[in-house]
């Protein structure tokens, strides 16, 4: 099964919010933002992971995903 992306999810999510109430409640949207930058956030986190166990392991190389996350977006941002 294929997962969705964060963007993708996002995307379902405002429509089916939209077609059910025919507007968009901004506390909804802003939820739904929060949501979809933590699924964002794991995607990335668990794509570095992949990366890094099929690439090098040396301790040169080695950074946890949760670092990579930080220093290339911000921490929670």
């Amino acid at each position: 099964m294929k997962k969705q992306t964060a963007v993708e999810w996002l995307v379902d999510e405002i429509e089916k919010h939209y077609i059910t109430n025919g507007t968009l409640d901004p506390t909804i949207v802003m939820e739904l933002r929060r949501q979809a930058k933590e699924m964002e956030k794991e995607q990335i986190e668990e794509a570095y992971d992949d990366g890094l166990f099929d690439g090098s392991m040396d301790d040169i190389n080695y950074r946890m995903h949760k670092q990579y996350y930080n220093e290339t977006y911000g921490g929670d941002k």
